[in-house]
């Protein structure tokens, strides 16, 4: 786990730099006609998907307990919320395309592969949140304990990254 989580900090690491360096190098970021993000949406939503650590973690303290019906409830009300972050996320995605692309100039580029590739770790983590509900279907087993620990990791991480990216997309404002 320590490997997952040195590569995914290595990794928006490296994406967030380039951010940082292409905004310094440019004279105005982002260029004419493109708008910054206001705050208040993203901030909100981010807030959202930050907040379903909660579930996922008493998921992961019912299932220690042996309570594996509550642990799969948990999970399903983290995943409901974790979809709809995801939908909105997407749709807004797709809105800027209409606004901008990534081979108009540096900043397209880079937006897009940033909250590209969060997207993708959200994308990720859903199905392995499907995966889990499955699995717990059929009751608690060692297996699926650790299971369930590794996806709580996984969304806590994935949570924090994006924190990070968006903090990231809304300096832009500054």
């Amino acid at each position: 786990m320590l490997i997952f989580v040195t590569s995914e900090a290595t990794l928006f690491g490296a994406l967030i730099g380039s951010w940082f360096y292409l905004r310094f190098g440019s004279v105005q970021w982002p260029p004419p006609g493109i708008e910054p993000k206001g705050p208040a949406i993203p901030l909100i939503l981010v807030g959202v998907l930050v907040s379903t650590s909660v579930p996922m973690q008493l998921a992961s303290r019912a299932g220690q307990r042996g309570r594996a019906g509550f642990a799969w409830l948990l999970v399903a009300l983290a995943l409901v919320v974790q979809a709809g972050y995801f939908a909105f996320e997407v749709h807004d995605f797709k809105s800027d395309l209409g606004k901008f692309t990534p081979q108009r100039n540096a900043y397209g580029s880079i937006y897009y592969t940033l909250l590209g590739a969060d997207h993708a770790h959200v994308a990720i983590g859903l199905v392995l949140s499907l995966w889990l509900l499955l699995r717990l279907a059929g009751g608690l087993t060692r297996y699926r304990l650790v299971g369930l620990r590794a996806i709580t990791l996984y969304w806590h991480v994935v949570n924090a990254i994006t924190l990070a990216v968006i903090g990231t997309i809304l300096s832009a404002n500054l």
